[in-house]
């Protein structure tokens, strides 16, 4: 049986490799290769070795001269065994060689965090795996392993993901969070506690608020908001979308971190030490930004359907109302009405903005429930429009 088995799809060849390949069969892996490319017209060859056992000197020339051939070949799925061949001999410098993914099921598992990428599941009780909606989530992985990295040398308290898994046709990444739980199942479970969990989840995100940032590091909330505004200018009044844009354009460029999606799902407790999860979304800017996402996350995706929230969150609505009273008046360091709803108009007003757009380009125009919600979104925002003159505070 050859050792060669292939299929082609959209213009890309792939190659399967399995058992050993060394001097004794090389050169009939090679004439297979041949005749298979011979065979199959392409523009691009990837050799997968999910199967390949070993292989030696002999079979390294054979994929050496094949890349002579196609410039463009990759090296995909090698176990540690066989990945560790092509490091040591140095041939990973020369021809883009990937490891292959430990597989993981996350049936059955418990959902401990959600965010705007992915789902978070607790595998037992050391471990947690947070996967990707993304079937090609790959460079988001690693985007955000470098965003967790960074933030942790900043000083703030986050896990760190120690691995990359295969979850059915989609990717993970692996931490390890002992005993860990969330700041949601906390509150659920210890209401008479509910003030010292939100206090401590603000601190944390007064920490997060005060570190400094290299701009170059993270995404620019600001820029992001005043696209969300501009997308919105042909659904607004005549003058009114101008206005939004100009509101958030008039917010000062800020280079502190900012979560991005910061909610009790994403604060963690372990042994009594806080931390951050769900990385991808960190980024720079004026707080509004983060009271925005914190308002949609409490109340404005429930505004509508009220049971949103509590699948989310596995929290009442009265309670997350509650807690989002609560968070901008530890967060202000004030009791003032006045000042903590001048402060929740400018968050909620770039919240209902994000909203809007997001059902909007996720085809709301095209039902009558849709409709609906557009129209409360757009309501809101022109009543906010007539009462908020700035955006910072």
């Amino acid at each position: 049986m050859s050792l060669i088995q292939a299929k082609t799809d959209d213009g890309i060849l792939t190659l399967f490799a399995q058992g050993r390949i060394d001097s004794t069969n090389a050169p009939q892996v090679e004439t297979d290769i041949d005749v298979i490319r011979e065979e199959n017209p392409h523009e691009k060859v990837t050799l997968d070795v999910e199967d390949l056992e070993y292989i030696s000197s002999a079979g390294l020339r054979v994929i050496l001269r094949l890349r002579k051939n196609e410039p463009s070949l990759s090296v995909i799925n090698a176990c540690s065994e066989v990945y560790e061949i092509f490091e040591m001999t140095g041939f990973s410098e020369m021809i883009p060689v990937s490891k292959a993914y430990r597989k993981l099921s996350v049936d059955g598992c418990e959902v401990i965090g959600q965010g705007a990428n992915g789902k978070v599941y607790r595998i037992d009780p050391d471990t947690i795996v947070k996967v990707y909606m993304n079937a090609d989530a790959l460079p988001d992985i690693h985007r955000e392993r470098e965003l967790a990295r960074r933030a942790f040398v900043l000083g703030i308290p986050t896990a760190i993901p120690y691995d990359v898994v295969k979850v059915g046709e989609g990717y993970g990444s692996v931490f390890e969070l002992l005993n860990a739980e969330s700041f949601a199942k906390l509150v659920k479970n210890d209401p008479e506690n509910e003030d010292k969990y939100v206090g401590l989840y603000v601190d944390l995100m007064k920490k997060i608020h005060s570190t400094l940032v290299r701009p170059e590091d993270m995404p620019d909330m600001r820029n992001v908001a005043i696209n969300w505004a501009n997308f919105l200018i042909p659904y607004l009044p005549e003058g009114k979308g101008d206005q939004l844009v100009e509101l958030v354009k008039d917010v000062p460029i800020d280079h502190h971190m900012l979560h991005g999606d910061y909610h009790l799902k994403n604060v963690m407790m372990q042994n009594g030490e806080v931390l951050l999860i769900d990385m991808d979304t960190l980024c720079q800017g004026h707080p509004v930004f983060e009271l925005a996402s914190v308002f949609n996350a409490y109340v404005g995706f429930s505004e509508v359907d009220h049971t949103v929230v509590e699948s989310f969150l596995g929290l009442s609505r009265e309670t997350t109302l509650r807690i989002w009273d609560k968070t901008l008046s530890l967060y202000l360091g004030t009791d003032d009405k006045e000042k903590i709803a001048a402060v929740a108009d400018k968050a909620m007003l770039i919240g209902y903005t994000r909203l809007m757009r997001r059902l909007i380009r996720r085809g709301g125009l095209e039902t009558e429930q849709g409709k609906q919600e557009i129209e409360t979104y757009k309501t809101h925002i022109l009543e906010l429009l007539d009462r908020v003159d700035t955006l910072v505070f």
